[in-house]
């Protein structure tokens, strides 16, 4: 089974690699709903944004990876809070509950994002008063164990966004396999994200897509070391993700290495953009407390600016648990401007039925 998730993860990204000039460029601002592919909890900023390769307690992973669902979530619940720039706030609540009769766990989630209030101005530039904008997304999924080791989820989102008189509603899915090998301390998954459609449109000629995007990752725990590291490969619909800059012409290619203006560089640099590669590093005999850190090097490639030092693309965070509660952070560097801090906290209801 194993052989065989790998053996298509591969395939997929075989799929994803130039072929000729069949693979359109992928270039931001053509897809709406964008803030679902935001962050939903302080453990998964702390590890680059992404995390579909770990199956645990933790329910917010279940919006990110349904087939991470399992028993081990039933009555958690998470609240989650980052606090982005100029005042632009992204919010997160969770709860899931297994059924014994179905073998199946089952979640709700809702996200919110304010963007805070902006001044209405007419074509004069005159002051007409104050709107706000915002976006929100609904949450329902199930996961289940279909044999051993691999398990299957799926999500189902119901989207709303409002911009002043703008307003559009839309549908969405996940689906999910978790491949699971507890002697081997081994885990792949893939996942295909943000299926769906708009239900209604802000203008009503013209209907935008979704970020629809699949995602195939692994991860390993070390046998003699707490440490679990995860390598995420994003975007496999779509081979080419460079920013067409015509004013760039060097520039850091992975970690400090000069990228020059050579096709070889070019793939490589295009090649890391999709990956994601993070770390965690599990403390104490109930692992209660956690050290994280992740690297994102499209982030670090878009956002990081010539001639001056940052931590653009890295990100940090550490958990730890008080009581019957479960408290993280996460510090997800994306501009030399600043970074994102993001909070979370987590309890298990059964706690306080003791």
């Amino acid at each position: 089974m194993m052989r065989s998730l790998l053996r298509l993860g591969f395939l997929v990204l075989l799929c994803s690699l130039p072929l000729g000039n069949l693979q359109a460029q992928l270039i931001g601002g053509r897809q709406v709903y964008k803030f679902l592919d935001l962050s939903n909890s302080a453990r998964l900023s702390g590890l680059g944004g992404n995390l579909i390769t770990v199956m645990d307690d933790d329910i917010h992973l279940a919006a990110k990876n349904p087939a991470s669902l399992n028993e081990r979530m039933h009555q958690q619940i998470g609240f989650s809070h980052s606090f982005l720039f100029e005042g632009i706030g992204n919010s997160y609540v969770g709860y899931g509950h297994h059924v014994d009769k179905w073998n199946t766990t089952l979640h709700g989630g809702l996200q919110y994002i304010s963007y805070g209030e902006f001044e209405r101005t007419n074509e004069f530039f005159q002051t007409e008063g104050t709107f706000q904008a915002s976006e929100y997304a609904f949450t329902f999924g199930a996961g289940r164990q279909i044999d051993e080791r691999l398990h299957l989820g799926a999500n189902v989102k119901f989207i709303g966004s409002q911009f002043d008189i703008y307003q559009s509603y839309g549908v969405a899915a996940d689906a999910a396999l978790f491949y699971q090998d507890t002697a081997r301390n081994f885990t792949a998954s893939l996942v295909f994200k943000n299926m769906g459609s708009q239900i209604s449109t802000y203008n009503e000629d013209t209907n935008e897509p979704l970020p629809f995007e699949i995602q195939f990752g692994v991860s390993k725990r070390l046998r003699y070391l707490p440490f679990r590291f995860s390598v995420i490969y994003e975007h496999l619909q779509s081979w080419n993700i460079l920013y067409d800059d015509p004013n760039l012409e060097q520039g850091i290619i992975f970690i400090g290495e000069d990228s020059g203006t050579s096709g070889d560089n070019t793939f490589v640099d295009n090649l890391f953009r999709h990956f994601v590669f993070n770390g965690e590093l599990l403390m104490g005999a109930k692992e209660n407390f956690r050290l994280r850190f992740g690297y994102r090097h499209i982030l670090r490639r878009e956002l990081s600016v010539d001639s001056f030092g940052s931590l653009s693309g890295f990100s940090f965070g550490l958990g730890f648990r008080v009581n019957r509660f479960k408290i993280d952070y996460g510090l997800y560097n994306m501009h030399i401007a600043g970074g994102v801090n993001h909070l979370s906290i987590s309890t298990n209801i059964k706690e306080f039925k003791k």
